[in-house]
């Protein structure tokens, strides 16, 4: 510790102090915001901390990942995959159920989806097998998928997870296309502004 320095546990009760470590392990909260958020719990009232903690749990103990297509789920199947209208010949591959968000919110795609949940990563030892690279090839032996999109993130290891999944489609004949470069490299697909989003998907240039 710096001199000059308090630590945090000496001047706050044992039950706030741990609110905060505990907020300040989630992504994006540092600890100013996970202050911020400890002691507006503390001053609010019974109820909605109470309503904030039964969320938190509906959470780990209803949702549950689609049977087809792997984003997040309180049924069997997500909305989308329940949806009939959906274009069903053409799978856009995800890393994030967060992903599918963004793309839904631009209204241009009316396929299906797959969800990854993460990307080849050698240096954080994520491999092909610590993703959900088995259920998508299982959904590939449907012989009514006509194309797949490659939507993984602009970054290294999203680029590595889209050719590594080329390279696994393209003996099946199945068409592979790659989201144009409308989006930076580096940029992270949940981020990305509608219009980005939207030239992205019009642009998408087989891989």
């Amino acid at each position: 510790m710096k001199n000059g320095e308090v630590n945090q546990s000496n001047i706050t009760a044992d039950a706030i102090s741990r609110l905060i470590q505990e907020f300040n392990k989630l992504p994006g909260i540092g600890p100013k915001s996970a202050q911020r958020i400890a002691f507006y719990l503390m001053r609010s009232g019974e109820e909605q901390s109470k309503t904030l903690a039964e969320a938190i749990l509906s959470v780990k103990q209803e949702v549950k990942l689609c049977s087809i297509c792997m984003n997040v789920t309180d049924a069997e199947r997500c909305i989308i995959c329940s949806n009939e209208q959906r274009d069903r010949s053409r799978i856009c591959i995800v890393e994030q159920p967060q992903d599918i968000l963004a793309i839904e919110h631009t209204g241009i795609y009316n396929g299906t989806y797959h969800v990854l949940h993460g990307a080849i990563s050698p240096t954080e030892g994520i491999g092909a097998a610590d993703i959900r690279i088995r259920e998508l090839l299982n959904r590939l032996q449907n012989n009514s998928i006509t194309e797949v999109i490659l939507a993984t993130n602009t970054n290294l290891e999203g680029e590595q997870t889209a050719f590594y999944l080329q390279r696994l489609i393209s003996p099946a004949g199945i068409k592979t296309t790659r989201l144009a470069r409308g989006l930076p490299f580096g940029t992270e697909l949940e981020y990305a502004d509608d219009v980005t989003l939207t030239r992205a998907f019009e642009g998408r240039q087989e891989f």
